[in-house]
């Protein structure tokens, strides 16, 4: 099961982080709004000076540690999920949610953005479309060498994708700018629903299918073990 949170970085941290917190699942009052105000500016403080620090590490308030804890996740295996009641969070704020009007990032609003995805405890996220511009290329790569080696003292590190139509070309971009990450993912596409292949692509059910297997099978020979594929427009 796949969730698309493309505006999931419009939620502040505090904000959240309450909303998953345990206390707030299994309906217990939260802290009152003042006491956590000041509890999430302390500790957004702290944040901000460690990476991968979580907010449960950083304060000596039991009720506050627990608030901010986040739960333990199965082992991250490309494909598979061993626990069934385990949702795997899929967040493209920084590839499709830029293309809503008015959202163009910097590099280094990204890159924070990225941080900030990884503090949620978010497991994959889709950094950019590498092959679009040399600027998103150079973000990408920036996010999967910073954000996705950054390892939080709980274990987890998010998996850094990077979006990419089904040729060798957008692929080996692609995988040149997410691969130094410690967990990289190549996503790849190519559109299939029966208005697209026709009018779109000029293509038969057949060779879009062959285009696909051989788009995937490319991705894998440059030793990307994590492959993505969508079929664009399946659902029309």
């Amino acid at each position: 099961m796949r969730i698309y949170a493309a505006s999931i970085a419009a939620l502040t941290l505090v904000a959240t982080a309450s909303a998953f917190s345990p206390s707030h699942l299994n309906g217990n009052a939260l802290l009152s709004s003042r006491r956590s105000t000041v509890a999430s500016t302390a500790i957004g403080t702290a944040i901000n000076e460690s990476p991968t620090a979580l907010s449960s590490s950083l304060s000596t308030d039991p009720a506050i540690a627990e608030l901010y804890k986040r739960r333990s996740r199965p082992e991250y295996v490309p494909g598979r999920i061993s626990d069934p009641d385990y949702v795997r969070i899929f967040d493209t704020t920084l590839r499709d949610g830029e293309q809503s009007p008015g959202a163009t990032l910097t590099s280094s609003e990204k890159l924070q953005i990225a941080r900030n995805l990884a503090k949620l405890g978010v497991d994959i996220i889709e950094a950019g479309f590498p092959i679009a511009s040399p600027d998103d290329f150079a973000a990408v790569k920036q996010i999967a060498d910073v954000v996705g080696r950054e390892v939080f003292d709980d274990g987890y590190v998010p998996v850094i994708a990077g979006l990419s139509r089904a040729n060798e070309k957008d692929i080996q971009r692609a995988w040149d700018a997410v691969r130094g990450a410690d967990r990289p993912r190549i996503h790849t596409f190519i559109a299939t629903s029966e208005i697209h292949m026709r009018s779109k692509l000029n293509k038969t059910p057949d060779e879009v299918v062959a285009i696909a297997v051989n788009a995937v099978t490319f991705a894998k020979s440059l030793g990307c073990d994590d492959i993505e594929f969508s079929p664009e427009d399946a659902g029309r």
